[in-house]
């Protein structure tokens, strides 16, 4: 967490000073949202169901994405994702993302998605583009996109607002002066939410609201693929785990890790590290210690990895009566897909 984010989240009075900026933000980000919705169509007569949230940092929506698309397969459904692609260097889009595909090229989450759920993830900044790629290449019957919440150019008939339970809004301002995109409002918009974590705060929402929550499920090397149970203890007694981090919120990974009987030595990285062996070839890395991470983060450290490198495989457990309020959801949205053709 940089110093403007710990700002926002302790609430120092001195961020007032950026609230002329933010309403500047504010009348922005309207009128993006009025010009591109205009210009938003149906590409298909699949259901894009939009995964997102209102503040800036991670929430967990990529895990939240993860388990929907691992759920509806388990259904019998073929999901398709689509993504920005966050820090993504490709030449040229549209890119469809493998399991062993390039995270420098198109970006951790996509590598990550792909790797995890077995489904065709296309990237392109371009989220239109993205989704036409999609269903031109590929047979899927309902498409998630990976954030795009405020992408207003993308149709969406389904919106999922994904919220930091611990964290929540922060200050409540908009960007600069807080965490958010949007105002809160845009909460009462949207067709679910769900709290990663017990919610800090009461939210009081005239739409459905869910709560999830991570569960640790073991620990993967990188190099060998070893795979141990996350309950107990998997490494020797004596050891120091080394907690590499380059996600915008790992405090949540830190309290999963808390669980296991060892010291515990948090080395942080901006969100989105690019790594590579010099980050680990310093002081602060001893090289006869675990290093344990993300699977977000473990994507980008595979090809060098050695056997002290291991993943935490964590997944999203989600409410049952969410999943059955989604499933009824992207029924409604076919027939009425149907319907206008």
């Amino acid at each position: 967490m940089n110093f403007l984010e710990r700002a926002w989240y302790e609430g120092r009075p001195w961020l007032y000073l950026l609230w002329p900026l933010s309403m500047l933000f504010r009348g922005l980000a309207a009128y993006r949202r009025r010009r591109h919705s205009a210009d938003a169509s149906r590409l298909g007569k699949q259901p894009v169901i939009v995964i997102g949230n209102i503040t800036v940092g991670g929430t967990g929506k990529t895990a939240l994405l993860i388990a929907l698309a691992q759920e509806l397969k388990q259904r019998g459904m073929s999901p398709g994702i689509i993504s920005r692609g966050y820090g993504a260097t490709a030449a040229n889009y549209p890119l469809v993302v493998e399991a062993d595909s390039n995270p420098d090229e198109c970006g951790d989450e996509p590598v990550l998605i792909a790797a995890s759920t077995e489904c065709p993830v296309v990237v392109d900044p371009d989220r239109p583009a993205a989704l036409a790629h999609l269903l031109a290449e590929h047979k899927v019957n309902v498409v998630l996109s990976d954030d795009g919440l405020q992408h207003y150019r993308l149709h969406r008939d389904i919106e999922i607002a994904v919220i930091d339970g611990a964290r929540m809004f922060g200050n409540g301002l908009l960007l600069p002066a807080g965490p958010l995109r949007e105002p809160q409002q845009r909460l009462h918009e949207v067709d679910f939410v769900v709290v990663n974590g017990e919610a800090a705060d009461a939210l009081e929402l005239p739409i459905p609201q869910y709560e999830a929550a991570m569960e640790a499920h073991s620990l993967v090397n990188l190099a060998t693929d070893e795979e141990r149970s996350f309950t107990g203890a998997p490494f020797h007694v004596g050891n120091t785990l080394q907690l590499v981090s380059g996600i915008g919120n790992p405090e949540r990974f830190y309290a999963l890790m808390e669980s296991l009987p060892y010291p515990l030595a948090r080395i942080e990285f901006p969100d989105h590290h690019k790594f590579n062996e010099e980050d680990f070839a310093g002081e602060r890395i001893d090289a006869h210690q675990p290093i344990v991470m993300t699977e977000k983060d473990a994507v980008k450290c595979r090809r060098f990895a050695t056997a002290n490198f291991w993943a935490l495989r964590a997944e999203m457990k989600l409410p049952p009566e969410f999943v059955k309020a989604l499933l009824k959801r992207i029924r409604q949205a076919k027939a009425e897909a149907k319907a206008k053709t």
